[in-house]
């Protein structure tokens, strides 16, 4: 099962991308119909409410009156605490119970207005985001919602920003102009994204080994890192000793393969083989083979790990599992942050990728690549030594 989060600020069209993507087959689950479907007449949800807030809550016909519940519920901090007590978990449960009904190839939509201020996305192994210009969505709430504008202005301003929005979106579905073009972008993005997504994480099937290609360094990889470091903490829990973004793309202005590459850093390597599956579920899937060596080629058990792939076929991964028993934990930490710290350094390694990349590009494999590599990086090794003691570094 994939599961993705769908939100957007209100006026966004976000319900125009939830259609869509049910017409495609996606299971969609709508938080704001859970939430009214909790404290329908009759549920456990309204009656909680009206024993926490009193009778008054309730219409003639025995419905919620929601005015009624937002002027007491809102009163104070203690009373909104109350009043998400209750309905949190009610949510919490039923939305559980939806998602585990669905067919396990099943693409799930989870349609979530506040995603973003709840800080879910790493529940999700994709997030979409729908925007639109501001001015766009106001005019939207006036003229199909009938809304003030100073409401719908203030509305807009009571929610996430767009900065806040872009760091927790994986996809960013700009809903600004004619729906046509939205929609066409979802159409791609179902069949070139979602299903073989879905179709990674059920069948547990790494990415290839690729050609290296080196590609100039891009501003969108930290948070791209940040994301699925999130996912990973979730997956793994206070198993994880430290997760680190590691590797070129974690070195700004430092030409990479369009890789991320990750660390998970564990007690034991046996700890990792515990939640093998808890990280392929999230996206992670294990790998093995000699093409995961680390260094390449080399079977001393100082370097040993597990390495799990991304399945998002638009977003490559390495995820390295180590413990903290071998050095080479540490080494790929300092690496990183002495090429940083060294501009003359992380330009002379630059030019050592661009050459071998280069001369291995038609290789069909990075083997090939990272094994001319070694060489230079292992004589780094000690050039970063040095410079974490005369600096002081630690991890």
């Amino acid at each position: 099962m994939l599961r993705v989060g769908l939100t957007g600020g209100i006026g966004a069209g976000k319900s125009t991308v939830a259609a869509r993507l049910a017409e495609h087959g996606a299971v969609l689950i709508d938080a704001d119909k859970i939430a009214r479907e909790v404290v329908e007449p009759g549920t456990e949800g309204l009656a909680r409410l009206v024993e926490a807030f009193g009778p008054d809550i309730r219409t003639a016909e025995g419905t919620l009156d929601r005015p009624a519940l937002a002027a007491k519920a809102f009163a104070d901090e203690a009373s909104r605490r109350r009043l998400n007590g209750i309905l949190h978990p009610l949510i919490g449960a039923r939305t559980a119970e939806l998602m585990a009904a669905a067919a396990p190839d099943a693409i799930v939509v989870h349609d979530v207005p506040l995603l973003v201020e709840g800080n879910m996305g790493a529940m999700y192994h994709l997030v979409l985001v729908v925007d639109a210009p501001v001015e766009t969505r106001i005019q939207r709430l006036v003229e199909l919602r009938g809304l003030a504008e100073s409401d719908a202005r203030a509305r807009i301003a009571a929610q996430a920003d767009e900065a806040s929005r872009r760091a927790a979106a994986d996809v960013w579905l700009d809903n600004g102009g004619s729906p046509d073009v939205v929609l066409a972008q979802l159409d791609r993005l179902w069949a070139d994204r979602l299903v073989p997504f879905e179709a990674n994480v059920r069948l547990r099937r790494p990415r290839a080994p690729m050609s290296p290609k080196i590609v100039p360094y891009d501003d969108a990889w930290p948070a791209q890192a940040a994301r699925a470091l999130a996912r990973i903490r979730l997956a793994v829990g206070d198993k994880a000793l430290r997760v680190d973004h590691i590797g070129s793309t974690s070195v700004p202005g430092l030409p990479a393969k369009d890789v991320l590459d990750l660390q998970l850093t564990v007690s034991t390597v046996d700890v990792a083989d515990g939640f093998a599956d808890a990280l392929s579920d999230a996206g992670f899937v294990r790998a093995d083979g000699d093409w995961w060596d680390d260094p390449p080629g080399d079977t001393d058990a100082r370097w040993d790990k597990r390495v799990h792939v991304g399945a998002d076929p638009a977003r490559p991964v390495n995820l390295h599992v180590r413990s903290q028993e071998t050095p080479a934990w540490r080494l790929a930490l300092l690496f990183a942050a002495w090429l940083r710290a060294n501009p003359a350094e992380r330009d002379a390694y630059a030019e050592v990728k661009r050459k071998l990349a280069d001369a291995h590009a038609g290789d069909g494999t990075v083997l090939p690549y990272a094994q001319e590599k070694q060489a230079w990086v292992n004589e780094a090794f000690r050039r970063a030594e040095d410079w974490a003691v005369a600096t002081g570094w630690t991890p």
